[in-house]
């Protein structure tokens, strides 16, 4: 990586507008750093003190390779490129007529470049899909959704081996493999896997203070190594099996088992050749539900790419080792000069910027740069990977299954998305509201006589449920008495707006606008904002479970931190907690009722339904976190390690407790300094 230059320009014209910051949204999307776009059009003037801009770096790049950003007057980055030549491709800018509106607006935006030179052309795109992920640039093809992929994880450092699901870095030592396309196709393989190879699945802390084999033992999912019921070495051999299925060689597997059940039946062993039975059972089990049929091609990624009415579907299938490990649907936002190619190589290029790529990567459309992209693949893989689009065969019939689901998975989210709409607008009406709301945030809270209590935020839109925008809020606090909902709701909406007010202020007009009139409930008079698109950062509307002291409560918060023109309503539940006679409180307004069967009644109710689950499924987890909690979590300095080093020399807390500071020395694994802080802390003489 070489040398990076940088210089703000003050040549651009007043006339060019700036766009808001907004939220960040999930999956896919061309959208800028600062969100929404608003009314700007590049005029004559503003585009030519673009290039003027442009010019005056231009003149003095290298033709090395390397990768370019392109920023505001604010300091936002709008674009990151790569480039074989940086010169030539900075050039473009500066010499090509008829720029597309998007491309004219970017130049016309540009107040600065930054640069960074390369050694080849790879480097440059892999720094490119680097940085791109980072910035999330407004004129790129951005990956938003980071939500890493789960992997099934067979360890090594252990005596006898887990069988675990893992997500994030590949720290711990052991075999992975993957991706699979959700938790839910991985617990279905854990599964397969207990009852083909009987390989356990408890922590290492479980494992190793077992004295009797666990429920998992009796109905036959674990071959009971805590306990010795069955030997290292044969565990070993259970472990490689499950390994070698994993890595492509199932019909070996498959064909040892049916070979080994024979043998046991000749030998008159029936109950052993039941269980080679069971787990050849099992193994089909996993191969039989895949989906789809992959004899020739044992690992590959289809990637394809499917575009309706201006929005794009992206559907990645994992094939891994002959057996189809699911798929998962991404949904773009682009320009609609954007072509599908062009969003098809923006997403490949930063799909596997942390993940490991596979050997054979199909794709549905040719792309410019293909071989490029499998050269910079096959640096982070550190072996040969193929990219193409196959045309006849298997293969070919594999990604036209991808490409039919990415279109129906298209169609469903259009389908989705106009329905939700007219709910959206249904409820605005009801609320009188002067626009149809685009995010709306709904509050809720949960705890048993006030402890382990928990706040809860769920967010909808018009994609439906937004899932990566919830939040919890602990309420462990002594700013209230325990129990005293009251004061949680507004603790929960004073740490959300306070935090939301910080880091992304509200210009005065989007507040005005929000504003809800005075008087009696009108109709929206505003259908949607410029960009429909973006999901934006301030809710349109908040609604929170409860009446007027909860409503009171939460208006307090936010004029105590300054959220200003935010529409609240609070969600009384009808007599006899029944479903249908809510009453709805807004400030300064007198209750309301919504007709028995009106639409956004149910949208009311399925919101606070999905606010209660939430909020409940958060204070189950805590309470489960607070039941298994051991004191010695709460001894600075004691981690898993020594936790459990201490565990398995003295057996109880109890007797850690009890010890004296010589027994503890003597613990495997604790130095003095260790055993003095366990011992003042269990005698109360810690600082």
């Amino acid at each position: 990586m070489g040398a990076m230059s940088r210089a703000a320009s003050n040549d651009v014209p007043p006339d060019i507008l700036l766009a808001e910051r907004d939220e960040e949204d999930e999956d896919l999307s061309v959208e800028g750093s600062s969100g929404v776009e608003l009314d700007f059009e590049a005029t004559p003037a503003s585009v030519e003190a673009g290039t003027s801009v442009i010019r005056r770096f231009w003149q003095t790049l290298p033709t090395a390779p390397g990768v370019y950003r392109m920023t505001d007057r604010a300091g936002d980055v709008l674009y990151v490129g790569k480039a074989k030549s940086l010169k030539a491709r900075v050039g473009s800018y500066i010499r090509t007529p008829g720029h597309s509106n998007r491309i004219a607006r970017m130049i016309a935006e540009t107040a600065a470049m930054e640069f960074v030179t390369t050694g080849t052309e790879t480097e440059a795109l892999l720094l490119e899909a680097n940085l791109i992920k980072q910035l999330r640039p407004r004129y790129n093809v951005v990956l938003r959704d980071d939500k890493s992929l789960p992997f099934i994880l067979l360890t090594a450092d252990s005596e006898a081996p887990q069988v675990v699901k893992h997500r994030g870095a590949r720290n711990r030592k052991g075999s992975y493999f993957g991706p699979f396309a959700s938790v839910w196709a991985v617990n279905r393989t854990i599964n397969a896997l207990q009852r083909a190879f009987l390989l356990r699945s408890c922590s290492d802390s479980y494992y190793e203070n077992r004295s009797r084999p666990c429920l998992l033992f009796q109905i036959k999912r674990c071959s009971g190594p805590c306990t010795g019921e069955i030997d290292t070495e044969s565990y070993a051999k259970l472990a490689g099996e499950a390994k070698a299925f994993l890595s492509g060689r199932s019909s070996a597997v498959k064909g040892q088992l049916a070979e080994e059940m024979k043998r046991a039946s000749e030998d008159l062993e029936f109950e052993r050749a039941g269980r080679y039975r069971d787990r050849l059972a099992a193994l089909s089990a996993i191969q039989s539900s895949q989906g789809i049929n992959t004899q020739n091609t044992e690992e590959a990624d289809l990637v394809a790419i499917d575009e309706q009415a201006g929005q794009f579907c992206v559907e990645v299938f994992f094939v891994r080792n002959h057996q189809n490990w699911g798929n998962r649907a991404y949904f773009p936002r682009a320009d609609r000069s954007t072509t599908r190619a062009e969003v098809l190589a923006a997403f490949v290029a930063q799909f596997y910027d942390d993940k490991p790529p596979p050997r054979l990567v199909l794709l549905s459309e040719e792309i410019e740069e293909c071989a490029l992209l499998a050269a910079a693949l096959a640096v982070k893989a550190g072996r040969k990977v193929e990219v193409s689009v196959p045309q006849r065969g298997e293969r070919r019939l594999l990604v036209e299954t991808a490409l039919r689901n990415a279109k129906e998975a298209l169609g469903r989210r259009l389908a989705e998305t106009s329905s939700q709409m007219k709910l959206l607008a249904s409820l605005g009406g009801a609320f009188g509201l002067p626009r149809v709301p685009r995010r709306i945030e709904v509050y809720d809270n949960s705890h048993i006589m006030g402890t382990n209590a928990v706040g809860a935020m769920i967010v909808t839109g018009p994609a439906g449920f937004m899932k990566t925008h919830y939040r919890t809020f602990n309420m462990d606090t002594d700013e209230f008495a325990p129990g005293d909902d009251f004061a949680m709701m507004n603790a929960m909406l004073r740490r959300r707006f306070a935090r939301l007010v910080k880091e992304a202020p509200r210009p005065e007009r989007d507040a005005a606008a929000d504003t809800p009139p005075d008087g009696p409930a009108a109709p929206p008079v505003a259908a949607a904002p410029d960009d429909p698109d973006a999901f934006p950062a301030w809710p349109d509307l908040v609604l929170i479970d409860g009446g007027k002291g909860q409503l009171e409560a939460a208006r307090a918060a936010l004029a105590e931190v300054g959220a200003t023109g935010v529409s609240l309503v609070g969600v009384a539940k009808g007599r006899d907690r029944d479903a249908g006679r809510e009453t709805f409180f807004m400030p300064g307004q007198a209750p309301i009722r919504l007709p028995p069967r009106d639409p956004a009644l149910y949208f009311v109710q399925r919101l606070r339904d999905e606010a209660h689950r939430f909020a409940i499924g958060a204070h189950r987890a805590k309470r489960k976190r607070e039941l298994t909690k051991s004191p010695l979590d709460e001894i600075p300095g004691i981690g898993p390690s020594r936790k459990r080093a201490l565990l398995h020399h003295f057996g109880t807390v109890k007797a850690i407790e009890r010890a004296a500071l010589d027994d503890l020395m003597r613990a495997p694994g604790v130095n003095a300094a260790t055993a003095r802080t366990v011992f003042d802390h269990f005698r109360g003489n810690g600082a």
